[in-house]
C-alpha cells in the first residue's frame, strides 16, 4: 500500500487518511482540532512521517468536500494558503 504521491485521492492509503481525519475527530468534541500527525500515525505506523503531506493533501479534500476546516492560531483558514503548522477540526 505504498502512496505513489501526487493528487490523486483514490489511493488507499488517502482514503484511510480521510477516513481517520474524520474519524479522530468524531470521537472528539464539535470544537476540538487534531493535527494532521494524528492520522499519519494512525495510518502509518513508525514509517508515518512520509504520510505528512498525503494527511495534509487528505485534509485539504475534506474542506473541499465542506466536512472540515483548517485552522492556524485557532482561525480558520484557507487551506491553499496555509503556511507551517495547521490543524484539523469538523466543519461546524
Amino acid at each position: 500500500m505504498a502512496h505513489t504521491g501526487g493528487n490523486d485521492p483514490h489511493t488507499p492509503v488517502d482514503r484511510q487518511l480521510e477516513a481517520k481525519i474524520l474519524e479522530l475527530l468524531a470521537a472528539r468534541a464539535a470544537t476540538s482540532t487534531i493535527c494532521p500527525s494524528d492520522a499519519a500515525r494512525a495510518v502509518g505506523g513508525e514509517d508515518w512521517r512520509r504520510l505528512m503531506d498525503p494527511a495534509r493533501e487528505a485534509a485539504r479534500r475534506l474542506v473541499d468536500a465542506g466536512q472540515v476546516h483548517i485552522t492556524q492560531g485557532g482561525s480558520v483558514v484557507d487551506p491553499a494558503a496555509a503556511k507551517g503548522p495547521i490543524r484539523i477540526r469538523k466543519a461546524l
